[in-house]
């Protein structure tokens, strides 16, 4: 083969690297089978050219880039919406029928776009420059620019997974642990060494490289690259804890603030939430976590606090969003806050995710045997070996301000992103109301097609006040019935969403309440969730804006007892 068809050649399989894409995540979507959506995968990224794989790896994530960095497109829905218009020639009504049939722009791009679109297939490289280009830019006219580029290099089908990675949501099915099945299975790796790799790289391409070259053990840990938070599942009474085969917890106060993982190595600080964003709101405990002894990364929570006791995290939301400029000494006097550790992941040099959480409490009760600053904190735990002694504790946690303990397995290793059988949250709703149905939304991904996401409202006099939108709770039975039923009592069609007659009243469950301009009542429920349809109470009986102001004034009333009192 002379060089010029060997060129030719690589550039071929280049240029269709999208296509291979596009084909391998049509076939992902069309298939419910774990292992069938695993080998599908598998066989693009053994197939693909490394670099292309690489960020094949990355696209499959619903992610423009690799989870640790922080780059990010600063492409918002609308500016998409717009983009997809102006190339279609297609009017807001086409297109408003067209989300609402598929609930997904992606979709909506494809089908507007049709065979009227000039593009071709293009690279995965070129994908990947466009993508470096706009996160580089910074005026919203340079970046549409520069989208506009790439989309007209490319054909309807790559364009609508374009679309799905900027806006992180491929709707195929795929999550990132498949993703890793799909390298093991790839390159014929340990599943295990895997996952590890990629959790310490915070790079699911670099560990798809590292897989290749066989190289996943020597995947390092990366300071100020949050690895995974450790989650925990929920169980309603202290009596689910304990089985047939009792077994002790440490139950430690379950806090109403922010979880935030804090890297420290010398004097530099870091603290990541649990989206694995850099939290920079709250410098002040940058100095305090630095004065602890060696280089580590603790896990815990942010939390407001006043004198002796926590605030609810609804004082502690008043300072988040903020840039660092624009907080003030006075900001900081006025809502202090404390960092609170209840785990430690690695100290000097040493990795202990695999250590039992008692050999890391430990080792955490090390770093805090110094005098440290009070704004730092470890978190108390105490061991119980029965349904009556978490009961206690509850009881002491929420009397303290908090929304109640979690118990943790004692030989429980640390295990990012996911829940397991080894840590359970313990808390109740602060409350309940009951509210009426003002509108709806078509959901997202198996929901797209019906009526999921609920706004609901209280009584002002005879006014209706929204203060809440809710999308759980509800069975998939209730909803399709109550999705006929909004379609036929719908007085405002505005496309994915419908203004409907207030006839359906709801019970909801919540955690707190917080003052908010979004909501005409001035208030929004936090975590709201739907108990049950309410069909034997008329909308004239529903909760007033009057209880919700109460409910509010005693959240700040302690020791904190639940209202579980939504009216009879």
């Amino acid at each position: 083969m002379s060089a010029l068809s060997a060129s030719r050649g690589k550039a071929r399989c280049r240029q269709i690297a999208v296509r291979a894409f596009v084909e391998t995540a049509d076939a992902v979507a069309a298939t419910t089978k774990k292992l069938e959506k695993v080998r599908l995968v598998a066989k693009l990224l053994r197939t693909l050219p490394l670099e292309d794989a690489v960020h094949a790896a990355i696209f499959l994530t619903g992610r423009s880039f690799a989870r640790h960095e922080e780059r990010v497109l600063g492409i918002g829905g609308a500016s998409l919406y717009r983009l997809v218009a102006e190339l279609s020639g297609q009017g807001t009504d086409r297109l408003s029928a067209i989300y609402r049939k598929h609930g997904d722009l992606g979709e909506v791009a494809k089908q507007a776009l049709g065979a009227t679109h000039a593009g071709r297939d293009i690279s995965i490289s070129r994908v990947v420059r466009g993508f470096d280009q706009l996160a580089g830019m910074r005026g919203q006219a340079q970046k549409s620019d520069a989208l506009k580029s790439l989309v007209r290099q490319a054909g309807p089908d790559d364009v609508k997974y374009i679309i799905k990675i900027i806006t992180g949501d491929l709707r195929i099915g795929l999550r990132e642990n498949l993703v890793e099945e799909a390298i093991a299975e790839a390159f014929e790796r340990p599943l295990a060494a895997v996952r590890r790799a990629n959790m310490l790289t915070g790079d699911i391409g670099e560990t798809l490289r590292l897989a290749a070259a066989d190289k996943l053990e020597t995947a390092p840990v990366t300071l100020f690259h949050p690895v995974g938070f450790m989650l925990a599942a929920a169980v309603q009474k202290a009596d689910d804890l304990f089985g047939e085969a009792p077994r002790p917890f440490s139950v430690e106060e379950k806090y109403d603030g922010i979880r935030a993982q804090v890297h420290k190595s010398g004097s530099r600080v870091k603290l990541f939430s649990r989206t694995l964003d850099e939290i920079t709101e709250f410098p002040e405990l940058a100095e305090p976590l630095s004065a602890l002894p060696g280089e580590f990364i603790l896990d815990g929570e942010i939390l407001a606090w006043q004198g002796t006791r926590p605030l609810p995290f609804t004082d502690l939301q008043r300072r988040l969003g903020r840039k660092q400029n624009q907080l003030h000494l006075w900001t900081q006097w006025e809502l202090p806050v404390r960092f609170v550790a209840f785990d430690l992941l690695y100290a000097e040099g040493r990795l202990l995710l695999e250590a039992p959480l008692r050999d890391r409490r430990m080792a955490l009760a090390q770093i805090f045997s110094r005098p440290h600053p009070q704004t730092v904190q470890l978190a108390p735990a105490r061991l119980c070996g029965s349904a009556e002694e978490v009961s206690r504790m509850f009881r002491e946690s929420l009397a303290s301000g908090h929304e109640g303990v979690v118990a943790k397995d004692p030989d429980s290793p640390y295990t990012p992103g996911r829940r397991g059988g080894y840590w359970f949250k313990l808390k109740e709703a602060y409350a309940t109301i009951d509210a009426v149905v003002t509108a709806v939304e078509y959901g997202h991904g198996k929901r797209h097609g019906v009526l999921s996401d609920y706004t609901f409202a209280v009584r002002d006099g005879e006014t209706l006040l929204n203060i809440g939108k809710a999308y759980s709770g509800l069975t998939d039975k209730e909803i399709a019935a109550y999705s006929e039923y909004f379609l036929e009592h719908t007085t405002e069609d505005q496309g994915f969403r419908r203004i409907v007659e207030p006839t359906v009243v709801i019970e909801v469950a919540f955690n707190n309440i917080q003052k908010s301009r979004r909501h005409a009542s001035g208030y929004a429920l936090r975590f709201p969730r739907i108990l049950r349809s309410r069909p034997d109470k008329p909308v004239a009986e529903i909760d007033t804006l009057d209880r919700v102001r109460d409910l509010y004034a005693k959240q700040f009333t302690l020791p904190r007892r639940h209202s579980n009192a939504g009216g009879a």
